[in-house]
């Protein structure tokens, strides 16, 4: 069972589950069970109640693997809900059935799961662990979609605890360009590269990433994740002040949050739109929602979303001037950021610490904290952490009246550590040092009376304040521009979501009529048969009024003017409808208005409405459809079909007047093209009767003569003439298998060398003697014969050709040419094996040779011979057979040392004996010596001779 499925998917098996019964419908509520199981959570509850109570009927290992899928899926609504402990015993209740029944895809699922319990507990060792046996079982059972989804998901927590080492560890993994990939595969991944983003600093570009993961956990039906994702990029686009669009993109994980009613889901946008507050200096309402926030997470306590909660309530009581609640906020979030084994929240736990310490009086416990802030950054090479401390220590040193450092590097210890801040920040290509920072050390130089460097650091903070606007102005335009791409996705995301919901309907509606269709198809053969109009009026109304509701019905057809309808047929209520006409220019008329748009107009009425353009003497119908009859591009008329009933016309009884206008459209305009042609054939002469008959003839005698300009007339083979005019396709659809090497869904992969083209020249041995002893009739009778047998060895998609006397070439299509030797051994067995019969009765015994040569050549440069070239090494393959005793066959294949530069012609000069660069390699099915140029001896390929 695939993990994640789209929602196409979902609704083929949902329009297919009200017609399975038995062992299939159990499997398909399994199915929908395990991928609703965040989509709809009640929905797959109920299916795995409803098919709970079947699973006794079933074998033992089906209803073990299914007990436990469901059993997965109840645990994920646990874990969803906070449940962790519930959670957790249904997970491994369901492990210990997946390992019963041996199910490594079914592992793989409870493992990932109750990783993701133990990062909720904050148990981050635990996490990883199951994460790591998740993405085995799965590589084991082959599943690479769950193994990239699994791995991803490890990267990502990986990149909170330390981005270097994470992309140190997975930056080969995954590649940036996801292409053509399944959505899972794209959000995970894309997930991990805005978390990397993220990391840097690099807003925009995270916000880019997380795109991606939002639209394809929404299209796969992961909603937490797609929660996840919208926070994530509300807090990105806060980062790049665009607080607007950080606002909506937290309203929009809220809205999907609050009906689940996840606590995880609801705190994550809750807190993230707290911080987003705070920094808009709307500090009350970010401290409401953060205490909901928190009484939301409560039962989560040990995950990272908890911790960044702890963390923003930190920062917004120091805003406030709280310090001791800011104290307690940071003190919890140290406990959190050591038992996650994260060093983000470590170090700004610890300078959160100090901060607040040192504004309630406690200078020496802030020193000892800053400074473990210090040594924590130190130790991870965290240098922006570093320089954060620094700065806190700078401060806290401001503010009290403290020991100096030792050894002190400058004139005080305020100064010091500024120094060695700035010293820091000299190390960080690109880095903009703040201007407060900057500031505080030119003030700090200015007391100790250096004046001069007061000023030169001054003018820095300037240039500094200067830069960090123009990268505020760069921030606000990344912002726009991904806002705008935010709003172009959303657009498309949107757009594809509608065509999956129209999809799922239309399925569900084809599903529900798949009878009436099936007669329709029935009803249309009987409505086009007819070539009379009355006849196919009277099959249409019989047919609208069994199938329909039909008060009303009648057809207009647009007149030969093109300027009117003209009610040709009508009947309501058993009753003819009086004959009228409408301009189809009519602005009230609903025929007119139908052929205008060239679409279907439905009109629903309520009970009291009046009907709308009323013929006079027809009944006040309250459903009226209208559609047009069009044949391709031309609109032959209308038909109507209404009711006295509300809304009697649904989707389905639309898609069968649909039909049924389609049919009736096909074969009114039929009839009308015969009553042209009858009226066309009465008209024609007999002159023109006898020129038609003529030029029948004419084609005739063409094709046969043009037949026969392509056949061979003895053999009735195809000639050299047919062979040139088709060879040349046959070579490009070859070398587009080089061009595009691939395979179809579901089948093994194939390699363009399994379908080559394979050239083989044929010759019967020593015909010029039959010829010469028993006469040309009898060479005549044993060509006709070697075709008989080269059929019998050949393929009718194969082209046998006779090329000149007695030599035959054939072209072997699409054959793996290393089976090209046992074809040509079966030609030549064909030969030598059976007698000829001779016309007078004798029986004659012949052998023959043969050579073949693969197009491409050389596969690796399909394009590097043409296809006349590798003709000619086949037929120096018969050269060789001949020269080394006939009754044989020698294959030339490319070797490991053949080189493209000039190889036609050192091919040549190699088989002359000019060279011996191991260039070609001859099979044969000769043993010992084959003979070349008079002599017999072994020419420089004889290492390459195979039997």
């Amino acid at each position: 069972m695939d993990m994640f499925a789209l929602d196409l998917e979902l609704a083929q098996w949902e329009a297919a589950l009200p017609a399975a019964e038995g062992g299939a419908r159990l499997a398909l509520q399994a199915q929908l069970a395990w991928h609703l199981r965040q989509r709809d959570p009640a929905r797959a509850q109920a299916l795995a109640v409803e098919a709970g109570a079947q699973l006794a009927a079933l074998a033992a290992p089906q209803r073990i693997a299914l007990q436990a899928r469901f059993l997965l899926v109840e645990a994920e609504g646990h874990w969803l809900a906070g449940e962790l402990d519930a959670a957790q015993q249904q997970a491994c209740t369901a492990l210990h059935l997946f390992e019963q029944q041996d199910d490594g895809l079914g592992r793989a699922d409870a493992h990932w799961l109750l990783s993701w319990v133990a990062w909720d507990r904050g148990q981050a060792e635990q996490g990883d662990k199951a994460l790591a046996i998740a993405s085995a079982n799965a590589r084991a059972a082959g599943d690479t979609l769950r193994c990239d989804v699994i791995d991803a998901a490890a990267a990502i927590n990986s990149a909170f605890g330390d981005v270097q080492h994470a992309q140190q560890r997975w930056g080969q993994r995954f590649e940036p360009e996801l292409g053509d990939t399944h959505p899972a595969r794209a959000g995970w991944i894309s997930d991990y590269f805005g978390t990397c983003a993220f990391q840097a600093s690099d807003f925009g570009g995270a916000i880019g990433h997380l795109m991606v993961t939002y639209e394809a956990a929404i299209a796969t039906g992961q909603l937490r994740r797609a929660i996840n994702a919208a926070t994530n990029i509300g807090n990105g686009f806060t980062s790049l002040n665009a607080h607007d669009a950080a606002l909506e993109w937290m309203q929009r994980g809220l809205d999907l949050a609050r009906p689940l009613g996840w606590p995880m889901c609801i705190g994550l946008c809750l807190m993230q739109t707290a911080e987003t507050l705070r920094k808009l200096g709307q500090r009350e309402a970010a401290q409401s929602l953060l205490r909901e926030t928190l009484l939301t997470l409560a039962p989560l306590s040990g995950s990272r979303a908890y911790a960044i909660a702890l963390e923003y309530q930190g920062d917004l009581a120091l805003d406030l001037g709280n310090y001791n609640a800011a104290l307690d906020s940071f003190a919890r979030l140290a406990e959190r950021g050591d038992a996650l084994r994260q060093s983000d929240f470590q170090s700004s736990a610890r300078r959160g610490q100090a901060h607040a310490l040192s504004q309630l009086d406690r200078p020496n416990d802030a020193l000892a904290v800053a400074n473990a802030a210090l040594a924590l950054a130190r130790e991870h090479g965290d240098v922006a952490n570093q320089i954060a401390a620094l700065n806190v220590l700078a401060r806290i040193h401001a503010r009290h009246a403290l020991p100096d450092p030792v050894p002190l590097c400058a004139a005080n210890a305020v100064l010091h550590y500024l120094q060695m801040a700035l010293g820091m920040a000299a190390t960080i290509e690109g880095y903009t040092v703040p201007g407060a920072l900057l500031d505080a050390a030119a003030r700090e130089y200015a007391a100790t009376g250096d004046h001069a460097r007061a000023y030169e650091i001054a003018l820095q903070a300037s240039a500094a304040r200067e830069k960090t606007h123009s990268q505020q102005a760069t921030n606000r335009a990344v912002a726009m521009q991904v806002q705008y791409q935010t709003e172009r996705a959303q657009t498309e995301g949107e757009h594809h979501r509608q065509l999956a919901a129209a999809e799922a309907q239309r399925a569900e509606v084809l599903q529900q009529t798949s009878a009436t269709l099936s007669h329709l198809s029935a009803i249309g053969q009987e409505i086009t048969a007819h070539l009379d109009a009355a006849a196919v009026f009277r099959a249409l109304d019989r047919h609208v009024h069994g199938l329909l509701d039909a008060t009303h019905f009648s057809i207009f057809m647009l007149e030969p003017d093109g300027q009117s309808l003209r009610c040709t047929f009508g009947v309501e209520a058993g009753k003819p409808v009086p004959a009228v006409r409408f301009a189809l220019s009519d602005p009230k008329a609903n025929s007119s208005r139908c052929v205008r748009e060239r679409r279907e107009i439905l009109i629903e009425l309520g009970a009291d409405a009046a009907t709308p353009n009323l013929i006079p003497g027809t009944l006040p119908t309250l459903t009226l459809l209208f559609a047009p009859l069009r044949v391709g591009e031309r609109v032959l008329g209308v038909m109507t079909v209404q009711s006295l009933q509300a809304r009697a016309y649904g989707e389905r009884e639309r898609l069968i007047f649909r039909t049924l206008c389609a049919y009736g459209a096909i074969a009114l305009d039929n009839a009308a093209a015969y009553r042209q042609v009858a009226a066309t054939l009465k008209a024609l002469s007999a002159t023109q009767e006898q020129l038609l008959e003529k030029n029948l003839e004419l084609e005739r005698a063409y094709k046969a003569l043009e037949d026969v300009s392509l056949t061979d007339q003895l053999t009735g083979l195809r000639n050299r003439r047919f062979f040139l005019q088709h060879v040349d396709a046959d070579v490009s659809m070859a070398l587009r298998r080089y061009d595009n090497p691939g395979r179809a869904e579901g089948a093994e992969r194939e390699e363009p060398q399994d379908r080559d083209l394979v050239f083989f020249m044929v010759d019967l041995d020593h015909f010029k003697e039959v010829n010469d002893r028993y006469g040309h009739a009898a060479g005549d009778s044993i060509l006709v014969q070697m075709q008989e047998r080269l059929r019998e060895v050949f393929r009718e998609s194969d082209y046998l050709i006779r090329w000149g006397g007695e030599e035959f070439l054939v072209l072997a299509r699409a054959t793996h040419r290393d089976e090209a030797r046992v074809v040509a051994e079966r030609i030549r067995c064909a030969v030598a094996d059976r007698d000829f019969e001779l016309p007078d009765g004798m029986r004659l015994a012949k052998t023959c040779s043969i050579g073949f040569a693969c197009f491409p050549f050389l596969p690796s440069q399909p394009r590097l011979l043409s296809w006349s070239q590798v003709v000619e090494l086949a037929d120096q393959g018969l050269y060789i057979a001949k020269r080394s005793g006939r009754n044989a066959w020698a294959a030339l294949y490319s070797t490991d040392k053949t080189q493209p530069d000039g190889l036609f012609a050192r091919l040549m000069q190699e088989l002359d004996g000019t060279v011996d660069a191991g260039q070609v390699r001859i099979i044969t099915n000769l043993d010992g010596e084959l003979l070349l140029d008079g002599e017999r001896r072994r020419i420089g390929l004889s290492s390459d001779l195979e039997r």
